[in-house]
């Protein structure tokens, strides 16, 4: 710490070659955070495994990132980190922890590259404290331990910002284009989201280049261009492919991927119309339910019992589920309520925003006395740079209508950047007695402890209050103990400085670890010691590590014969919703999910009991999905040469046999069962092709599959349930419990 105030001194020839050893132990923690224990996530997120395991048969189904191995529907995003998982699940063999692997590793990844960007200009302990803010961010381990696709979208957006911090020290114009050409992969990540760090790029450039304007312009609409053009052109190759030749593009409503990356992942995130129906979050009591139906891909039944519960829940509904803007204090999947202070709320605030006090004051400190019209300093380009990347990513959570925790990883980098920075600039300060400068240290140490005793209490149930209480004391009390000092020099206020960091690192850093301690979720990551439920948030209930879901849910596949809570989500007995799912009737769990019924275990696919899934693993993918071995073995014998082993409404209920069998399997409306993928004429032509004969059909994911539900229903031949449903499910059977298995042939 006490080297903190010297400016940058690189030294030209041994210290580019020597190892940093204070790297050493943050990297190690963060490849703690990332790796371990990736190798009982079983599935992981079971939508995008199954995928893999699809991709892995053929070019075809690689290319197009098709959900299932008859190359039927794709999955709702672009297929680059889905290629690479499939080159890692080549490589290593097919497993959870292969398809999680390349994310652990770009989290490590990113880490490194905040090290490198933040060191140049600020100074090793910068670059030191910036790594270690980011591997410590709770979100950060909580979504690289999984296989979604964020944590790989980072570390290329950072991999870009390396290119362009380059191309202005080099002046060199392809070092542009490389930067803005690899957005532009990162675009076939995850859409426009990738285009999140746009501002940035630009406004960098524009202030830290030394060359005219025309060229600036010239350079820039070059470099977008390229970016353009990188981005759509897996886009363009698709859709201009005749539809009969590739899968339907899921999540789409025109079978298009431009519709795709500018509605569906696009715009209507920040509208809340995520819906793939098109009803509008506006409508809080239908499109939130059928967003979280569409978002969360849960296709369980409830039995006959819920229809009253059903009722009450919908009578309730607006009480307990506003759409954003609305009552509810943690909001859609808590992720709180529209407004300046959103990051600042339960759910969000404990997986991104620790840190943001200090940072606030740290980009006081590094711009304090910075003039519009410059000149500039490399220091206060690059903080611009940060600053660029972080206000408008942080404007888009406070207002967007609709988004998941895992998301906020993209305002990651920005804040271990000014942390790191920040820590640096604001410790100079305070040594150097600047004035009202040298108290921001104490300030933001303050205000930083004030927000994270805030954070914590909501947690004091599962935490204790001597955690809470402990960063409170010791914040204050360092603060105190700075500002007191502030005229003198010596060791002993070192110390102190070391030890503030460490206190306002304390907390994050078990934050990060919760996913290890308490079990994580592969489908909605989040950190904190709810974990393992995927909503973040107070916890409301204990959670079992080898569960995953919503707060405990056992969805379609589980066998697990525990009672029923509040927070277990069971769908309507009944409901013509098109699987839309109903809030909590009755529920004090505010922003947490339930399924009418809410006292019943009985919202699962065929029974799983069977399954021979071993004990240390776990099928988690928010789904618990395993394989009913009874169902598997009587479609498997009944094949008389049909190209799909079944069809069923939506992906939730055909990941787990895509994942054991490698086996096409029909989700007939896509990710959430909603896609208008078939029609009667086109169903009937497949079967007299001998395509498919069975249908499992539950009470969830119609949506604009109505119409063939309901001809499947009346010209089809039901199977009884005892030759494929387990006996121990058998109060469950029929349409309005576990669902109902159909054959039908045509000649």
């Amino acid at each position: 710490m006490k080297h903190m105030n010297s400016e940058v001194k690189e030294e030209r020839t041994s210290n580019k070659k020597r190892i940093d050893l204070f790297l050493v132990p943050i990297v190690l923690i963060a490849a703690f955070l990332n790796l371990f224990k990736i190798w009982t996530d079983e599935y992981a997120n079971a939508y995008y495994t199954a995928a893999v395991k699809s991709m892995l048969q053929s070019f075809h189904n690689f290319f197009y990132a098709s959900f299932d191995p008859g190359g039927y529907v794709t999955i709702d995003k672009p297929p680059v980190v889905f290629w690479i998982q499939t080159i890692s699940a080549k490589i290593f063999g097919f497993h959870g922890w292969s398809v999680i692997l390349p994310q652990a590793l770009a989290g490590i990844g990113s880490v490194l590259l905040l090290y490198v960007l933040v060191k140049r200009t600020f100074g090793v302990w910068a670059g030191r404290f910036a790594a270690l803010a980011m591997a410590l961010t709770p979100i950060v381990p909580a979504v690289s331990r999984t296989n979604n696709i964020d944590s790989m979208l980072v570390f290329t957006l950072l991999v870009a910002t390396w290119m362009l911090f380059r191309a202005v020290r080099t002046a060199k114009f392809g070092w542009v284009l490389a930067a803005f050409a690899m957005i532009g992969v990162a675009f076939n990540m995850k859409m426009l989201q990738a285009y999140m760090v746009l501002p940035a790029f630009y406004v960098f450039y524009v202030v830290a280049t030394k060359i005219t304007w025309k060229k600036k312009i010239a350079f820039l609409t070059t470099a977008t261009a390229l970016m353009l053009a990188v981005s759509v052109s897996w886009a363009v190759v698709v859709d201009s492919t005749s539809a009969d030749k590739r899968p339907y593009m899921g999540s789409s409503q025109t079978n298009s991927v431009l519709e795709l990356a500018f509605g569906y992942n696009g715009i209507n995130r920040l509208t809340g119309n995520t819906s793939v129906t098109g009803s509008s979050h506006k409508q809080p009591a239908q499109a939130q339910q059928q967003t979280a139906s569409s978002e969360t891909k849960q296709t369980s039944n409830s039995n006959a019992e819920s229809s009253q519960s059903s009722n009450q829940s919908k009578s309730s509904s607006s009480k307990k589920m506003q759409a954003p803007g609305g009552g509810n204090q943690n909001g859609m999947f808590n992720t709180g309520n529209p407004g300046p202070f959103r990051l600042f709320q339960k759910g969000l605030s404990d997986q991104i925003s620790w840190l943001l006090p200090f940072v606030i004051f740290s980009i006081v400190g590094l711009f304090a006395g910075v003039k519009f019209k410059g000149p500039y300093t490399t220091k206060q380009k690059e903080s611009l740079f940060w600053l660029a990347w972080l206000l408008p990513v942080a404007v888009f959570f406070s207002i967007a209508g609709f988004f998941h925790q895992y998301y906020l990883i993209m305002l990651a980098p920005p804040i271990a950047a000014f942390a790191g920075a920040g820590a640096v600039a604001l410790w100079s300060m305070y040594k150097q007695r600047n004035g009202w400068k040298s108290w921001l240290l104490p300030g933001g140490i303050l205000t930083t402890a004030a927000l994270q005793v805030y954070i914590m209490s909501p947690y004091v149930s599962s935490i204790g209050v001597a955690p809470i209480a402990g960063v409170g004391a010791l914040g204050v009390i360092l603060a105190l103990v700075l500002a007191v000092r502030k005229e003198r020099k010596n060791s002993v206020t070192n110390y102190l400085g070391v030890a503030a960091m460490v206190v306002l690192l304390a907390m994050p850093a078990y934050w990060a670890m919760t996913p290890i301690i308490y079990g994580g979720n592969s489908m909605l990551p989040a950190a904190g010691p709810d974990s393992s439920s995927g909503m973040g948030g107070p916890p409301s209930i204990a959670t079992n590590s080898k569960q995953s879901g919503f707060n405990g849910m056992q969805p379609p596949g589980s066998s697990s014969g525990n009672s029923s809570s509040n927070n277990q989500m069971q769908p309507p007995s009944g409901s013509s919703n098109g699987g839309q799912m109903q809030p909590p009737s009755g529920s004090s769990n505010s922003g947490q999910m339930q399924m009418p019924g809410g006292s019943s275990n009985n919202s699962q696919m065929p029974n799983s009991s069977s399954s021979k899934s071993s004990p240390s693993k776990r099928k988690s993918g928010g789904m618990n999905a395993e394989v009913n071995k009874k169902l598997l073995n009587y479609l498997t014998k009944n094949n008389t040469g049909e190209k799909y082993l079944f069809a069923t409404t939506d992906s939730t209920s055909a990941a787990p046999y895509i994942i054991e069998t490698g086996k096409p399997v029909m989700a007939m409306g896509g990710f959430s069962g909603s896609d208008p993928i078939l029609t009667v004429s086109k169903l009937k032509a497949m079967i007299k092709k001998g395509e498919v004969k069975y249908f499992y059909l539950s009470g969830m994911g119609k949506g604009g599959q109505s119409d063939v539900i309901t001809w499947i229903k009346e010209n089809s031949k039901e199977i009884p349930s005892s030759k494929w449903q387990s006996t121990s499910s058998s109060s469950q059977q029929g349409p309005s419990g576990n669902g109902t298995l159909y054959e039908i042939t045509l000649k």
